[in-house]
């Protein structure tokens, strides 16, 4: 069976966690727990009838030199940049968090998820796709979107240039 890393990333408070809850378990909690440092837990699917272990690392915090250890990143595959669409200041500094990544991960699957999609209306999100042109929006808490979003990101790594790789 094939394995790979994804690391979710972005700066705090955007729901990391609830999506990496969402995918793994299915389950949402309206408690907000500051993640310490890294958490890791996998789960197996299936891509048109192969398996593939997608490896979830949930990084604590703000992507940056100094707040996240680059060996996080190393051995990923992919980059789910996670930013909250009720807070604008989380996509202001995308281009420059994924220079950073970019710089650690040269030519790494990045994926820019819009979360908490249930909060905000059609017009915030037009918005945001203007300025930020993310891959997907999601939602943790209703689930929406977020196993299209890992199974889109498996499907891309299986079969790079698939329509499965948005």
């Amino acid at each position: 069976m094939i394995s790979k890393k994804i690391v979710i990333t972005g700066h705090f408070g955007v729901g990391k966690t609830s999506l990496f809850n969402r995918f793994i378990s299915n389950t949402f909690s309206e408690k907000y727990l500051t993640t310490i440092g890294v958490r890791v837990d996998k789960k197996t699917v299936i891509i048109n009838g192969e398996e593939i272990s997608l490896i979830l690392w949930d990084l604590a915090g703000e992507v940056s030199q100094e707040k996240v250890p680059r060996s996080y990143f190393l051995g990923a595959s992919a980059v789910v940049y996670v930013f909250d669409l009720t807070r604008p200041a989380t996509y202001k500094r995308i281009e420059q968090d994924l220079t950073f990544i970019n710089s650690v991960l040269p030519d790494i699957l990045v994926r820019k998820v819009g979360n908490k999609r249930d909060l905000v209306g059609d017009e915030v999100l037009s918005k945001v796709q203007a300025e930020v042109a993310p891959h997907i929006f999601t939602s943790a808490r209703t689930g929406e979107n977020v196993e299209d979003l890992f199974r889109g990101i498996g499907e891309a790594l299986l079969h790079p240039g698939t329509p499965g790789d948005y």
